[in-house]
């Protein structure tokens, strides 16, 4: 394992306005100075967290997927993020998880938001996806997913960085400042969680607060209240002296979701 360096977009999303998302992201994405090896994007990153995915979904392999890879091999990095996609007559709150060489992964938002009526419009995905970077083991994860220990459990040490993209609003940001250091404790990983700013499309207000958490609870970045991109390294030896001086992983309980 090396560090991982690692660019997060606590990004402005313009409502349901695709093309303007994608240029925006690009524009800003134009000003990362430093080679890196993983970019993320929020949740919904080019239409914003909306109900409306039968005027906005795309096909995989779409106008976004295509912007997506164009960016990865561009930067020489993977790029990862959620848009909506449809595929046989249904809808999904997808994470693409592209390549510089074109290759991806995808995983399907498991836990959807009943109190914005999510779960009326999506389909839940079945199964968690784990990748590699550099040696690293990555759990990527989408938004309402955070609530729920169980399924981003990390049993038998799966995973060394768990990812959380999100639209996370402010009225509930006590939570996403509580969980998300938690899960870094709980699980002895790395945790990542990457929101979005600003105001969407039903005036709900997200104020980002953007942060990595250590497997030690340490702050490694947290970014409140304004739009950020920002470049940040993760140390490999940390995790592995963390686990071997306190091995909580070998004395978890056993247990499979169907």
């Amino acid at each position: 394992m090396d560090n991982l360096k690692i660019t997060t977009y606590q990004g402005y999303l313009f409502w349901e306005n695709i093309d303007k998302n994608l240029q925006n992201i690009s524009l800003r994405l134009s000003g990362v100075r430093t080679s890196t090896d993983l970019v993320i994007l929020p949740e919904m990153f080019n239409t914003g967290f909306t109900m409306n995915a039968e005027k906005l979904a795309e096909p995989m392999g779409g106008k976004t997927m295509q912007w997506m890879q164009t960016t990865a091999h561009k930067m020489n990095c993977v790029v990862t993020g959620s848009l909506i996609i449809t595929e046989d007559g249904k809808y999904y709150n997808r994470l693409i998880w592209m390549r510089p060489d074109g290759s991806y992964e995808h995983y399907d938002k498991r836990h959807l938001f009943a109190l914005g009526k999510e779960d009326e419009t999506y389909t839940a995905g079945t199964k968690k996806l784990i990748v590699e970077l550099q040696g690293w083991k990555i759990c990527p994860m989408i938004c309402y997913d955070l609530r729920f220990p169980v399924w981003l459990r990390n049993v038998n040490a799966e995973y060394d960085l768990l990812i959380i993209v999100a639209n996370w609003p402010e009225r509930r940001s006590l939570h996403w400042r509580t969980l998300i250091p938690a899960r870094a404790v709980e699980n002895q990983a790395y945790v990542i969680g990457l929101n979005r700013f600003g105001y969407d499309g039903n005036e709900v207000f997200h104020s980002g607060d953007s942060m990595c958490i250590d497997p030690n609870g340490k702050v490694i970045y947290y970014k409140p209240n304004e739009e950020d991109i920002y470049t940040f390294s993760i140390n490999a030896e940390e995790l592995i002296k963390t686990r071997r001086a306190l091995p909580f992983l070998r004395d978890a309980d056993e247990f499979h979701l169907d």
